[in-house]
């Protein structure tokens, strides 16, 4: 049985970048419903003993088209939100140091250069989806952008993500009506680069 994500701070706790009622929305309605659908989907696929990434790493053994993208949407709902929210903690936001800002800093220029770069893909990303910092196979950092609920790993690519920016409108519209460049602007006030850095050194 997958198991949604347990917040370890209270839902008005990254005020004022997230306001509450959009933290417990996104949480306990859209985040909750994914985990439940994938449930009940894998229990039909017989998958749900699989780790969450794997089943996405393996989408295609699914033979049943109308469970396998039911399981990539809801599953990679499921894993996307249970990344988003663990990246993210009150007093947090700054910049990452240690080993996670050298190799930012070598791979992007500057964390100034990197939040420039994500934040053109969180932007640009057309209608719903995601933008990503993930881990390559060689260690390596790499941005993307992806559609809807997937990610690197349901796309096939390899990589590992360790940071990502949710860009459907419930996770801002609340608050920010139109304005996802506002948003993205904020989630970075709010961002723990030291759990980042722990999914990093993990990833490696």
């Amino acid at each position: 049985m997958f198991e949604q994500y347990k917040l370890p701070y209270g839902y008005d706790a990254l005020e004022p970048a997230i306001d509450a009622l959009t933290m417990e929305t996104h949480y306990s309605k859209h985040h909750a419903a994914y985990t439940a659908s994938l449930n009940t989907l894998a229990e039909k696929a017989g998958v749900e003993d699989k780790e969450i990434t794997e089943l996405l790493a393996n989408l295609s053994q699914i033979s049943d088209e109308a469970l396998r993208n039911g399981i990539r949407n809801n599953g990679g709902g499921f894993y996307n939100h249970n990344l988003y929210f663990s990246i993210m903690a009150p007093n947090a936001g700054g910049e990452p140091t240690g080993v996670l800002k050298e190799k930012m800093d070598a791979t992007f220029g500057s964390f100034e250069a990197f939040k420039e770069k994500i934040t053109a893909l969180a932007t640009g990303q057309f209608g719903s989806g995601w933008a990503w910092m993930s881990v390559t196979p060689k260690g390596e950092l790499v941005l993307s952008n992806s559609a809807n609920q997937d990610n690197p790993i349901s796309l096939g690519t390899g990589n590992t993500p360790i940071f990502g920016v949710d860009v459907w409108e419930h996770a801002y519209y609340l608050k920010y009506k139109n304005l996802r460049a506002a948003y993205i602007k904020e989630f970075f006030n709010v961002v723990d680069w030291n759990a980042v850095a722990k999914l990093y050194e993990a990833a490696l």
